[in-house]
C-alpha cells in the first residue's frame, strides 16, 4: 500500500492533525478488540500532539480517548533516570499521561534504570506477554525522523538496522549531542504494526524526507518503514515537505 501523505501549514497544525489521528485510531482499535496499543516517540516533534492529548481530556475537547482501554509503550527509549529530559517516557509523562486517567499498570516504559541490553530483553517478554506473541502488532507505532533519516533509535549504519531475529534491541549512537545508549524496537517490529504515523516538522529535514519518500538514497533508515499488512502515514508540515513534489 502506498503511503498516505498529510502535508499542514505548520507544527501547530501537524499536532492536531497528529492528536486526532490518535483518538480516532483508539476508538477503532477499543471497537474491533478492546484496547488500543501504541508505541510513542520522543523527541520535539510530537510534543505538541502530546498536550492536545491532554486538552482532549479536558473540558470542551476534542474525540473522547478510551485511555481505560489503552496501552502505552515506547519505541526507543535513551539510558537516562526518567527525570532526565532527554527521557522519552519522562517526556510523555509530563505532555499529557499524568493528566489523563489511564491506568498506571497499562504505561509500559522501557527500564532505564538497568543496562540497555538487559532492558532490552525485559521489554522484548513484556511486549511477548501483553500481545501473546514474540513479535508484537501494535495498532499505533508513532514515529519522528532526524535530519540523518534515522527513526526510533535506528540509525544510519547502526547494527540495529540489520536485526531481525528479535523485536527489540540496544542501539548506540551520537546524535545532537544526546545521549547514546538506547533501547529501540526493530524494523520487523515497527514493520508489524497496523499503523505507523511519521511526524516530521521543520526545513533542515525537507532534505531528507525528500530523499526517503522519492527513494533517491536508500541508506536511509525511514526508507525501510514498510508495514507488512499495516498502513504507512507520513504528517509533514510544509517547510518539512518543501522539496518534495506534490
Amino acid at each position: 500500500m502506498e503511503p498516505e501523505i498529510i502535508i499542514v501549514q505548520d507544527l501547530q497544525e501537524l499536532s492536531t492533525v497528529a492528536a486526532d489521528r490518535f483518538a480516532r485510531l483508539a476508538a477503532r482499535a477499543v471497537t474491533a478488540h478492546g484496547r488500543f496499543s501504541a508505541a510513542l516517540s520522543g523527541g520535539g516533534t510530537p510534543q505538541g500532539m502530546y498536550r492536545r492529548l491532554a486538552e482532549a481530556h479536558g473540558p470542551g475537547g476534542g474525540q473522547p480517548i478510551p485511555w481505560r482501554q489503552v496501552h502505552l509503550f515506547w519505541g526507543d527509549e535513551r539510558a537516562v533516570p526518567p527525570t532526565d529530559p532527554e527521557n522519552n517516557f519522562g517526556q510523555a509523562w509530563q505532555a499529557f499521561i499524568k493528566h489523563v486517567p489511564i491506568p498506571s499498570g497499562q504505561v509500559h516504559r522501557i527500564r532505564t534504570d538497568l543496562a540497555p541490553e538487559a532492558a532490552a530483553h525485559i521489554y522484548a517478554a513484556e511486549l511477548e506477554a501483553f500481545f501473546g506473541s514474540a513479535w508484537p502488532e501494535f495498532d499505533l507505532v508513532l514515529l519522528g525522523m532526524g535530519e540523518d533519516g534515522h527513526v526510533a533509535a535506528l540509525f544510519p549504519g547502526s547494527p540495529a538496522l540489520a536485526e531481525r531475529t528479535q523485536p527489540v534491541t540496544a542501539s548506540t549512537a551520537e546524535y545532537q549531542g544526546r545521549p547514546a545508549q538506547r533501547v529501540t524496537l526493530t524494523l520487523p517490529a515497527i514493520n508489524a504494526a497496523r499503523h505507523v504515523l511519521l511526524l516530521v516538522s521543520g526545513a533542515a529535514k525537507a532534505p531528507t524526507v525528500r530523499a526517503v519518500i522519492d527513494g533517491s538514497s536508500d541508506r536511509l533508515p525511514a526508507q525501510q518503514v514498510r508495514p507488512s499488512h499495516g498502513r504507512l502515514t507520513w504528517v509533514l508540515d510544509r517547510d518539512a515537505a518543501s522539496d518534495i513534489r506534490y
